[in-house]
C-alpha cells in the first residue's frame, strides 16, 4: 500500500517526468495524502506531456458516488487491467504520479514507526498510476488518479507487504506510450532494485496528514534493538 507521500522538490521532479515540456510552478508537498490534490503527469495522442493537478483516490466515469474515491488509492498492479473499477483506465488513461518518496509505517510495541522511502540521493522518480474524469450533477467534473503497488523489495518487505510501483525513465517512457498493449506492461510494475533506495525513520509528526512542512522528512535515532537505556 502507499497512504502518503512527498513531492518535496518539484522543480527537479516535474522538469524530468514532463522530458522537456515546460514546467508549470508548483508548491512542494511533503505529506500528500489521500484526497489532496497532487501534480500528475499524463501524454496526449502527439506523445507530448502534460501536468494536470488530480485528487488522489480514483472515482470511475461510471461511479454512482464519488465517494468509492476513498477506497481507491490504490490499485494492486497484478490484477488492474482486470477489475471493473480500473481496467478501463489501465489500457486507455495511465499517467505517472510525481514524487520524490513515500512513507510506511511499521509496527513496533507501542505503536507504529513511520519511515521515509526514497531513491538514494533523494533522487526524483514517479509512481506508476491510472487516472479518471467522472461527470457529476450540475456540471461538476473530477480528475481523480491511483498509485499501483506491487510486491515489495527487500528494503520495504522488513516494514510493509506491498510498495508502489516505482518508475525510471525508459519504464516511465512505456508506461505513458499510447500503443502498449496491456501484456507489454508486465515487466515495467517489478519492484524498483532495493539496492538503489534507502529508508529513513522519520517521527511520528508525519502520521497526522495535516503536517505538511520539512519537518516530515526529519530523520530520527532509533533505539538500538535489546539495549537497556
Amino acid at each position: 500500500m502507499c497512504g502518503r507521500y512527498t513531492v518535496s522538490n518539484p522543480g527537479e521532479i516535474l522538469p524530468e517526468l514532463l522530458g522537456g515540456e515546460e514546467s508549470p510552478a508548483v508548491a512542494a508537498r511533503y505529506n500528500v495524502a489521500p484526497t489532496q490534490e497532487a501534480p500528475v503527469v499524463v501524454a496526449g495522442e502527439d506523445g507530448s506531456r502534460r501536468l494536470v493537478m488530480m485528487r488522489w483516490g480514483l472515482v470511475p466515469y461510471w461511479a454512482e458516488d464519488p465517494e468509492i474515491g476513498h477506497r481507491m488509492i490504490n490499485a494492486r498492479s497484478e490484477t488492474a487491467a482486470e477489475k471493473p473499477a480500473f481496467r478501463d483506465s489501465f489500457e486507455r488513461r495511465r499517467c505517472v504520479v510525481a514524487a520524490d518518496g513515500f512513507y510506511e509505517w511499521q509496527k513496533v510495541p507501542g505503536g507504529k514507526q513511520p519511515y521515509l522511502m526514497r531513491l538514494q540521493g533523494g533522487a526524483p522518480f514517479g509512481f506508476a498510476g491510472l487516472w479518471d474524469r467522472w461527470h457529476g450533477p450540475r456540471g461538476r467534473v473530477l480528475e481523480t488518479f491511483t498509485i499501483l503497488t506491487t510486491t515489495p523489495n527487500e528494503i520495504v518487505a522488513p516494514i510493509h507487504d506491498r510498495m508502489p510501483v516505482i518508475l525510471g525513465r525508459r519504464a516511465r517512457a512505456e508506461w505513458l506510450r499510447r500503443d502498449a498493449a496491456v501484456q507489454e506492461l508486465a515487466a515495467v510494475l517489478a519492484p524498483y532494485p532495493a539496492a538503489k533506495m534507502e529508508s529513513v525513520a522519520v517521527s511520528d509528526y508525519v502520521s497526522n496528514p495535516v503536517h505538511d512542512s520539512l519537518k516530515c522528512l526529519q530523520p530520527v535515532l532509533l533505539p538500538r534493538q535489546g539495549s537497556l537505556f
